[in-house]
């Protein structure tokens, strides 16, 4: 109901009638007229009259003291009202049944909303007080009778309201937390009142002060207990699902019941109490635990334990040091399987191929986690790539075993592939080789392998062979790749040569008994050693060819120097056996082997080796070749792969084949062992010298003075993309460069250096 708008004069005052009396006559009328609105009869009132009377008093100078009386008789009202309506409503119930709190949660609403509403009535009553009392200092009236209904209602010192009234919220919220279905209407009610009534003491809410602090002691409890059965009930799975039941649970009763304001606290406590104190109980749970999901690729699991975690401050940061400790024991048991295979298989470069596919299996599988259980999180993925890297580097045959890899496919891994599959491939063992701290070991290897794919024609595919190259120069850059480059190069002039070489033969009228084809290799480019030439007897033919091949280069290169090199060869020989003719494409070796059964039905070991004066090791490679692969061309006395010294040989000439022609590629090398490794390395090493002394005279150079700790640090800064260098190899090289005085310390600091142009 509002009040009728019109304009209203000042009041007369009648004669004779003293300011005393006038008050008390018109709050007389105003007393009256404020029981009847609580008694819920205001439709009788003139609220002209009122709005009169209260219009008077207060132009009379009576404003404050009609204030203090109206908030005595709404004092009253509300003791009576706590004593009659609202006492009784816990007295005869208990409230700690999930009916009896709701009912009287209800009572205290329903005493709550007549109360707001008859107080919303009053305020039209005193509306002209109303606006005068900031001059009087004081609350309006509509917030005096919250504070009245605070003091006399809730907060009453006569009885124990506050109490029931927090006892049966909290026991409500229990009742639900339990899976019992509340009224959540009789709990938002009077969160609801208790948010619009302020504490003096703090001005806050007495929702906060009264209710909250108790709800999140209550919630503290309820969960350190949920916490213990949880770990002791159910495996690590069902956990967080239970977990992130219950955050949702207490999401959806704030939003419903509570106020916002409360949401963040009661998610800090289910967080703390289920997720944070049992980081690691979670993990580590037998046969449920992060290692068992990492193991069964248990993706939904392993979100939802990252998304759980993010939630806490060390969640996070405990699982990438767990899973970081687990890829680092998957990584060192290949290693050891594999490391110990090759000591019984003596070499075998089958497990060195198989130690790339099991990391390469590792890494897609975390690759998969980091996008399908990690959200992409570049924390996971730096703590996996250091994983990776740490146990790859740990095997000290890792750079030759990648090379061996990317050896095994390009000759024959990638038939059969797209490109798409083909580039997959590469850009996966690329991503092994940028593990690799010591790259300058795997360039000697891959060197040495791509020299054999080149020479004896088994790349599977020249556009692999040189995407490979273009991955690697820029991975680490041109200075890389430049001798890798250069054997390409030396391929091609050599296919230009050989043209050449035909029209010259043609010129002079001259035919070669073999046809012949030679590569011209730049011997700073290929990784053996091109200064010197085995040892073996070539047939006399093939002597002669090359001595024709001598004066053709002669005469177009003056100077230079040619030394034939047999071992990297390969030749044509046709082959009749009782059966059938094939030709055999077989390496240099292997020709001259063969070419010695023209005289001879059977031949020894030795008497093989006085002929060809082929090294041991070679030999031994190319008789297996010919006598223990596929295709059997000799027979062997003994049975299994290895050449022993009482070993006879005799050509098979009931061997058959469906194919024409036959390549039988030479016995593939073997992983090297420890005294070949040895070797590698001393070479390596001598090669790091010479790149340490070339990056100190180039940072000198520019320099001129530097302190001995900057200077390793920046040398150690320049070839960490080729290798690691350690700060005594960096010392050692310094010391050399002062005594061929490229350096010299300085006199004034003795730990700094002068750069001697």
């Amino acid at each position: 109901m509002s009040l009728k708008k019109g304009r209203i004069r000042p009041p007369k005052r009648a004669p004779g009638v003293d300011q005393t009396q006038e008050y008390d006559e018109g709050f007389e009328i105003l007393s009256n007229a404020i029981m009847v609105i609580f008694q819920k009869q205001a439709r009788e009132l003139s609220y002209e009259l009122l709005y009169r009377t209260a219009y008077k008093l207060t132009m009379r100078q009576f404003g404050e003291k009609l204030y203090h009386d109206v908030e005595k008789v709404i004092a009253e009202y509300l003791e009576k009202t706590a004593q009659e309506t609202i006492v009784p409503a816990f007295v005869q119930t208990k409230t700690d049944t999930i009916d009896a709190g709701a009912s009287f949660l209800k009572t205290i609403k329903r005493v709550w909303d007549d109360y707001t509403t008859a107080v919303e009535l009053i305020l039209q009553v005193l509306t002209y007080l109303n606006d005068r009392l900031p001059k009087y200092n004081l609350p309006g009236v509509y917030d005096m009778g919250l504070n009245l209904f605070r003091d006399k209602v809730i907060r009453s010192n006569n009885y124990p309201i506050q109490k029931h009234l927090i006892s049966a919220m909290l026991t409500q919220i229990q009742f639900e937390r339990e899976g019992d279905v509340i009224d959540r209407s009789a709990i938002q009610s009077a969160v609801a009142m208790l948010a619009e009534l302020k504490d003096s003491a703090t001005n806050n809410t007495v929702y906060a002060v009264d209710f909250e602090s108790d709800y999140l002691e209550k919630s503290t409890s309820f969960y350190q207990i949920e916490s213990q059965k949880l770990v002791s009930s159910y495996d690590a799975s069902e956990f967080m699902r239970k977990v992130e039941k219950r955050l949702e649970e207490e999401y959806e009763r704030t939003v419903h019941c509570l106020s916002m304001t409360t949401e963040v606290k009661i998610r800090t406590i289910i967080e703390t109490e289920l997720i944070e104190n049992n980081v690691k109980a979670l993990m580590e749970m037998k046969n449920s635990g992060l290692e068992s999901m990492l193991a069964a690729d248990k993706y939904e699991d392993l979100l939802r334990m990252y998304n759980l975690f993010s939630r806490v401050p060390a969640g996070l940061n405990e699982m990438r040091s767990f899973i970081s400790k687990y890829i680092l024991t998957l990584g060192s048991q290949i290693n050891q399987h594999i490391n110990s295979d090759l000591k019984i298989e003596k070499g075998s470069s089958q497990l060195a191929i198989r130690w790339v596919q099991e990391v390469l299996e590792l890494q897609d599988k975390f690759d998969k986690i980091l996008d399908q259980a990690a959200n992409k999180d570049k924390s996971f993925q730096t703590v996996f790539n250091e994983a990776f890297e740490r146990f790859i580097n740990e095997n000290p045959k890792s750079a030759e075993f990648i090379s061996l890899f990317i050896d095994e496919n390009l000759k024959k891994g990638l038939k059969g592939k797209s490109e798409d599959e083909v580039d997959d491939i590469l850009d996966k063992t690329i991503t092994l080789f940028r593990y690799l701290q010591d790259k300058d070991v795997f360039e000697r290897y891959y060197k040495q392998h791509l020299a054999k794919r080149l020479l004896l024609n088994r790349s599977v595919s020249d556009d692999a062979e040189r995407g490979m190259l273009s991955k690697l120069k820029r991975e680490c850059g041109y200075q890389f790749t430049n001798k890798l480059e250069g054997m390409f190069n030396d391929m091609r002039l050599s296919s230009e040569m050989n043209g050449l070489f035909k029209e010259y033969l043609d010129k002079i009228n001259e035919r070669l008994p073999p046809e012949v084809s030679v590569t011209v290799l730049t011997s700073t480019f290929w990784p053996m050693n091109l200064s010197t030439s085995p040892r073996c007897t070539m047939p006399p033919t093939v002597i002669a060819a090359c001595q024709s091949f001598e004066r053709f280069y002669f005469a177009r290169h003056s100077g230079r120097r040619l030394t034939w090199q047999p071992q990297m060869g390969t030749a044509d020989v046709r082959a009749v056996f009782s059966k059938s003719k094939h030709l055999l494409n077989v390496s240099t070796y292997a020709m001259m082997v063969l070419l010695q059964f023209n005289q001879h039905d059977t031949l020894s070991w030795q008497e093989l080796k006085t002929l060809t004066q082929i090294a041991d090791a070679d030999l031994k490679r190319t008789l297996q070749s010919l006598a223990c692969t596929k295709y059997k061309i000799l027979n062997k006395s003994s049975k299994g792969r290895d050449v022993l010294d009482d070993d006879t040989f005799s050509f098979n000439a009931s061997f058959t084949c469906n194919l024409a022609r036959i390549k039988i590629q030479a016995v593939a090398s073997k992983v090297e062992n420890d005294s070949e490794r040895k070797n590698t390395q001393d070479k390596v090493d001598e090669e790091r010298k010479h790149q340490i002394e070339a990056a100190i005279v180039r940072i000198m150079k520019d320099r001129k003075t530097m302190e001995h700790n900057l200077l390793i640090a920046e040398v150690t800064r320049q070839l960490s993309s080729r290798f690691m260098p350690s700060p005594l190899m960096i010392k050692k090289r310094i010391e050399a460069l002062i005594d061929r005085e490229y350096l010299e310390r300085s006199t004034e600091d003795r730990r700094a250096y002068h750069y001697l142009a």
